[in-house]
């Protein structure tokens, strides 16, 4: 399930885009599919392993074109291994609440982003992740290794991306459905897949997500601006002077 939306990117075939902290790479595999040239970049080597596995999969299968440039790196969104003006869009999704130096990660993506280029960014929207926060230790740094190391207000992001140098656009949060399931998990216990109620949540968002039924889409499109999950900011970076 996709958290940030596509028809605002702006992706064009033959787009330079960069999925910063991939994970397992959702919005990799969706500019990919799109005809965007894709570097996916995450510090976890599983990750990297893992989305490299599945894009050579679906070169395999066809799902690709074959003569498009796709590649998978292990990086430090702090140090990012990229020239300048190097992308057309950088995607970086659930990565800087990880990140303990977030300024200088935003710092990196405005450099190697180009001019007119597009940052879409997504972290935990502050009133679940309170909730998640308040319910367990065990979800968050420093009680957990790699956990989220805070928690944004809309207005931080958005102010620590234009300090960053882009103009901040539109902006929306996504996956209402999903809240409930880690206040849910915090409330047993993060690592507690194996409770029954988890395990039965759990069922019902991947069977939403695999079959995208109308009346869950509907619902989720109800409940985010409330209760999303994940809180999502577009911006751009200025035109250099004189173009």
């Amino acid at each position: 399930m996709l958290t940030i939306k596509f028809d605002k990117l702006d992706l064009k075939p033959g787009d330079k885009f960069l999925d910063a902290g991939t994970g397992f790479g959702r919005h990799a595999f969706e500019a990919a599919r799109r005809g965007a040239q894709v570097i996916a970049l995450d510090y976890a080597q599983q990750e990297v392993e893992t989305t490299r596995a599945t894009f050579a999969a679906m070169y395999q299968a066809g799902e690709l074109d074959p003569n498009s440039f796709t590649g998978v790196v292990r990086g430090d969104a702090t140090r990012l291994p990229f020239a300048d003006a190097t992308f057309d869009c950088i995607v970086t999704s659930e990565v800087l609440e990880h990140i303990e130096d977030d300024v200088s990660a935003l710092s990196e993506f405005v450099r190697v982003l180009r001019p007119g280029g597009l940052l879409a960014a997504t972290v935990p929207s502050w009133f679940p992740e309170r909730i998640n926060w308040a319910l367990s230790d065990e979800y968050h740094a420093p009680f957990v290794k790699g956990g989220h190391l805070r928690i944004y207000r809309s207005s931080q992001l958005r102010a620590k991306i234009k300090n960053a140098g882009l103009v901040v656009g539109d902006s929306h949060k996504a996956h209402g459905l999903h809240s409930p399931y880690w206040w849910l998990r915090c409330a047993v216990g993060p690592q507690r897949e194996d409770n029954k109620a988890v395990a039965i949540y759990k069922k019902f968002l991947e069977w939403d997500i695999i079959s995208a039924p109308l009346i869950t889409r509907a619902l989720d499109r109800a409940l985010s601006p409330a209760i999303g999950k994940s809180y999502v900011v577009y911006a751009k970076k200025p035109q250099l002077v004189g173009n």
